[in-house]
């Protein structure tokens, strides 16, 4: 493990890269954003190719990328993060402007930790940034219910070759392991879970980096896109 990998981000300024096609938006986010406590632009990149090569060269922990870029877009920008050995520490935060934009869930099934509106309060970024640097989820339940009514819809068959794909993932989870993970894609943190299952919270996290490892899940975001991509969580249940 890197030195940097060891760090705890409670420890050192949050570092962020705003990824965004639009001057205006990028220059916006950096001096909204430095005003806050604890975080940091570290960079700001004008399309998906130079967000990924500005995220090796700097390692932020939290990337926000907007969708639509020239060059590459964000969902591939997003992937391409998320897989690369090097930015294992990295977290997208994806921009929309609308919380049911059609890339959302592309976005998020390539890696992104979350999504968050354009036009969202300054308050709302910032928590949205240290939600998504702890290697949290940032996405409602109920809205990730929408997406994949959405997807499923629009996309019959791309979302029953996924379908297929994510329950093949999901064979090698113990039971104890299926019941966390469906707990996780109700939007439970490891607190609750552990209350709801009667372990101790540390417990749950040796689960979850189980799971994540089975299922070859870059983070919580991922393990609730694998859940209902499976069936293991219902559209339109509860949450």
């Amino acid at each position: 493990m890197s030195m940097r990998s060891g760090q705890r981000v409670g420890e050192r300024p949050i570092r962020v890269l705003v990824a965004d096609d639009q001057e205006l938006v990028r220059s916006g986010y950096k001096a909204i954003l430095n005003t806050f406590p604890g975080i940091e632009v570290v960079g700001i990149a004008k399309d998906g190719k130079q967000a990924v090569d500005e995220a090796l060269r700097l390692q932020p922990d939290v990337v926000l990328m907007d969708i639509r870029m020239p060059e590459m877009n964000g969902i591939d920008a997003t992937r391409a993060i998320a897989q690369s050995p090097l930015l294992a520490d990295a977290h997208v935060l994806v921009l929309t402007t609308f919380d049911i934009d059609e890339y959302v869930y592309d976005a998020l099934e390539a890696g992104a930790s979350g999504f968050l509106l354009k036009d969202a309060e300054p308050d709302d970024i910032a928590h949205a940034i240290r939600v998504v640097a702890k290697g949290d989820a940032l996405i409602q339940p109920s809205v990730m219910r929408r997406l994949v009514e959405a997807f499923a819809h629009s996309r019959p068959k791309q979302a029953r070759a996924l379908g297929e794909d994510a329950k093949a993932r999901i064979q090698a989870l113990t039971d104890r392991e299926r019941e966390i993970l469906k707990l996780v894609a109700t939007g439970a943190d490891n607190a609750r879970i552990a209350e709801q299952l009667f372990i101790s919270p540390a417990t749950v996290k040796t689960h979850l980096a189980r799971i994540m490892s089975k299922t070859a899940s870059h983070d919580r975001a991922q393990l609730v896109v694998l859940a209902y991509e499976s069936a293991l969580a219902v559209p339109g249940g509860q949450a």
